[in-house]
């Protein structure tokens, strides 16, 4: 169960590559080549160099970071420590003299047991600035990720009223910010934070009774427990959002390795990844592909199917189901939805043809041009 718990504190290290849509670039006319379509290699290189180090590194830091961090914490704390959280949906361990939940962050129970002097309020209050710090990175996502599903909707006269509304989220500011957006994204869950207050240790209601069976069955309802399934299935969403991207790579490596020959001969920028140096232009390239995003997409559907299902083993469990497969069931059912409405092929893209794959991809490179390539990214998009 640690495994999709843990999943959660990765979700936003590709917040690096999203952000470098916005990216404004000095003297864009100087470094623009004669053709219109294809951006100098000096361009190239100047976004690569910015953003490289921080797309590589920042990753493997929070991995390595994680990682000690969780390894110093088993050392200095027992596990069976009542200071510990626990799943919302599971019992107090009233067998180690545990009387009440606890709220307190592992880092914050060892410091509390060191005994040292307002240790465990510095880590509070860096706790907090780490809270805060993630509700901006987040916010700053969720707005540009809803900017970008409904800046290509039409919103003119004569189309439905939701479609107008919708429409209108995609639209940027004088500042060029995507301001609705921004303040629909800060509405939608800044309510949550606040449901801590409507609940104390000390409320009778949220006493805690003597084990049974009930509470091994997890059923009691409680705000932890909203908060528990609002961020497993934020996550479980993610899982699914890395999944998707693994699978579209691998088909596309895949297809340009097929028509790697037609590729070259009608010249289709971006995709020249096994020509001679002087004409390899091929920007998406990182160690051991294709097999890495094969083992990141069997990693992402062994942690959405099976790590999450690890609370239901021992017996079904209405609360961990709920929290772990429902952003599955949810995303199932509307990709159902939409086929069927739409009447669209249930099958893949057909990438077989070489001249489709090639429309295909120039279609993508001038989405991809129109946003690196302008001032205003957001607002061209």
């Amino acid at each position: 169960m640690c495994i999709s718990i843990a999943t959660f504190a990765y979700t936003g290290v590709e917040v690096v590559a999203a952000s470098a849509l916005e990216a404004q670039w000095p003297h864009p006319a100087d470094e623009t080549s004669t053709n219109s379509n294809i951006p100098s290699q000096s361009n190239h290189a100047q976004m690569g160099n910015t953003f490289k180090f921080s797309a590589i590194y920042i990753p493997v830091f929070a991995m390595v970071a994680y990682t000690i961090s969780g390894v110093l914490a088993t050392l200095d704390i027992q596990r069976s420590s009542c200071d510990l959280p626990r799943l919302s949906w599971l019992s107090v361990d009233t067998e180690a003299g545990c009387t009440v939940p606890s709220t307190s962050a592992a880092f914050v129970a060892i410091a509390a047991e060191s005994k040292i002097p307002h240790l465990a309020h510095v880590f509070n209050a860096f706790l907090v600035f780490t809270c805060l710090s993630c509700a901006g990175t987040n916010l700053y996502v969720a707005s540009r990720t809803l900017f970008g599903l409904t800046s290509r909707l039409d919103g003119g006269e004569g189309q439905r009223w939701y479609l107008r509304v919708l429409a209108s989220l995609g639209k940027t500011d004088r500042r060029r910010v995507p301001l609705r957006a921004m303040i629909v994204s800060a509405v939608a869950f800044g309510w949550v934070p606040f449901l801590q207050l409507i609940r104390g240790n000390s409320d009778p209601q949220f006493s805690v009774k003597t084990t049974t069976e009930s509470t091994l069955n997890g059923t009691r309802a409680s705000v932890d427990m909203f908060v528990d399934v609002l961020s497993q299935m934020a996550y479980s969403a993610v899982l699914i959002v890395w999944g998707c991207e693994c699978l579209a790579f691998i088909r596309f490596y895949h297809c340009i390795s097929r028509h790697r020959d037609y590729l070259k001969r009608e010249n289709v920028p971006y995709l020249q990844r096994w020509s001679e140096e002087d004409q390899n232009d091929y920007p998406y390239r990182s160690h051991r592909q294709p097999l890495t995003a094969y083992l990141a997409l069997l990693g992402c559907i062994f942690v959405s199917l099976v790590a999450n299902g690890a609370a239901l083993w021992n017996g079904f469990h209405l609360l961990p189901f709920l929290a772990s497969y429902l952003t599955v069931i949810v995303f199932v059912g509307l990709w159902v939805l939409l086929k069927v409405m739409r009447g669209a092929n249930w099958a893949f893209v057909d990438l077989s043809h070489p001249d489709k794959a090639a429309r295909i991809f120039s279609h993508l490179n001038d989405i991809r041009l129109s946003v690196t390539q302008s001032p205003d990214g957001l607002h061209q998009r």
